[in-house]
């Protein structure tokens, strides 16, 4: 006999439906932090990449200055690439509007 929770939930597309994908309103309620988390990957990453790179160099040629050069073209390059993948992109509504960032007149809060 089938579930009918299941199978309810599988005709509406809901996550936990058998296996079926989930929703453009369910995959987009994280995607703000999910392009945030890709952000923070891209800098942290080519700093921590370039610095290596650069501490090589420093060890090689017996300077002290290309560690941190390359430190700070790893953080340009990570932004750059970053904003050329569209993650530093503004919020957008539904109908294609920039969402708003500030607080609502009335203070209430609609963050889910």
């Amino acid at each position: 006999m089938p579930d009918q929770k299941k199978s309810a939930a599988g005709a509406h597309g809901r996550p936990g439906s058998n296996g079926s994908a989930a929703t453009d309103s369910d995959a987009s309620t994280d995607g703000g932090y999910n392009a945030g988390m890709a952000v923070f990957s891209y800098i942290i990453g080519g700093i921590i990449v370039w610095s290596l790179i650069g501490w090589g160099l420093d060890y090689l040629w017996g300077t002290r200055w290309i560690v941190l050069a390359g430190a700070l073209l790893g953080a340009v390059g990570g932004f750059y690439l970053s904003h050329m993948h569209g993650l530093t992109s503004s919020r957008k509504n539904a109908d294609g509007r920039h969402a708003p960032s500030a607080p609502s007149q009335d203070g209430i809060d609609n963050a889910k």
